[in-house]
């Protein structure tokens, strides 16, 4: 059964709750372990399916609302789906909010209870990636030049990551022939100079951001390396 041959009583009943499976408790069809996954704004709701589920051609229904609201809504493009995710960006836009999110299934046209999130905030709980580097040699020093990384919300002209947060960035480089790390930079410019480098030898630079106001930081970016002539 899809979205789209949904019988009229089923729809009706699904709507109003007025059916709703039973099952053993070790079989239920409820989705489990329903949350937010959120990663540079991009916010993905996940569950697993209930062990009724597990061996059969279960349908999916999402819904979504603000904290405060009451009506729930529902997100059109997860209504009737077999996958186990939906993106939710563009409903939870509005980072700095709180949301709730909810998924049911359906077994032989027969829908389950919902099974909620917990209240999610995108500004409190994304994860950012690290920085993005471009890195030219000038001069006998390494100019560094940094990119936050990228946020989805394209119609808005101008917003970007640091919108949201005061991020520092910290800027490491390690020299291949002393096998030795420094930190040479740690601030809210974009765009470093490395200076005072030996030649001949290599160095490889890596970098990440901190975000003060949460104490967290992103991961380290993948080391970027040049043979200093």
């Amino acid at each position: 059964m899809t979205p789209k041959h949904c019988s009229l009583g089923f729809l009706i009943s699904f709507f109003l709750g007025g059916v709703v499976a039973t099952h053993p408790t070790h079989e239920s069809p409820k989705p489990q372990r329903v949350h937010f996954q959120s990663r540079n704004f991009h916010n993905i709701l996940r569950w697993h399916p209930g062990r009724a589920c597990i061996s059969n051609n279960c349908l999916y229904f999402v819904q979504y609302k603000m904290y405060g609201q009451r009506q729930w809504k529902n997100k059109e493009d997860c209504w009737g789906i077999s996958e186990f995710f939906c993106d939710l960006t563009n409903e939870t836009a509005d980072v700095q909010e709180a949301y709730y999110g909810r998924v049911r299934t359906a077994v032989a046209g027969v829908p389950s209870g919902w099974t909620m999130t917990q209240r999610f905030t995108p500004w409190w709980e994304t994860k950012i990636d690290p920085p993005v580097m471009n890195i030219t040699y000038v001069n006998g020093s390494l100019l560094v030049i940094l990119h936050a990384p990228n946020i989805p919300y394209k119609d808005q002209k101008g917003i970007s990551m640091e919108n949201y947060y005061e991020l520092v960035y910290q800027v490491f480089i390690i020299n291949n022939s002393l096998e030795k790390e420094q930190k040479v930079y740690e601030g809210t410019h974009r765009v470093v100079e490395i200076e005072a480098l030996t030649p001949p030898t290599g160095y490889c630079v890596a970098a990440e951001i901190y975000r003060p106001i949460l104490d967290r930081r992103s991961q380290r970016s993948e080391e970027r390396c040049v043979e200093i002539p």
